[in-house]
């Protein structure tokens, strides 16, 4: 990750794995996404990838249109669309969106960070996890 040497320049972030769990007693999941808020700057960003071929290989009898609108409404409350939940402070929204549940679409735990570029990290993290 992009790191600067002077503290004040830096912020703390966190950040999760969005994940497609198509059957959550097994287990199993293909990482899908990613979601990072710092909460100083207000900020919270969140992008998918989907890799159909990966995704039918491990789970043949996905539904990868129905993922992609379940991702989108995730995209929306990311993006403060407005919504009860969408109307809440960035921090809040990332709560939220990182909240342990039994979906097809689950995150892992927060994992946090410090870095004097959000994007630039947010980007490197895409790269590493998901794509």
């Amino acid at each position: 990750m992009p790191e600067n040497s002077s503290s004040d320049n830096r912020h703390l972030y966190e950040y999760a794995v969005v994940r497609f769990v198509p059957d959550v007693e097994r287990g199993e999941f293909v990482n899908i996404g990613l979601v990072m808020m710092c909460k100083r700057r207000r900020w919270l960003k969140c992008a998918f990838h989907f890799d159909v071929s990966r995704i039918a290989a491990l789970f043949p009898e996905a539904d990868c249109e129905v993922l992609r609108a379940q991702a989108a409404s995730f995209l929306a409350v990311a993006a403060g669309d407005g919504s009860p939940i969408g109307s809440l402070e960035a921090h809040e929204r990332f709560r939220w969106l990182t909240a342990v549940r039994s979906a097809c679409l689950a995150t892992s735990r927060p994992h946090p960070g410090h870095t004097a570029d959000l994007e630039a990290t947010f980007a490197a993290l895409l790269v590493r996890l998901v794509l």
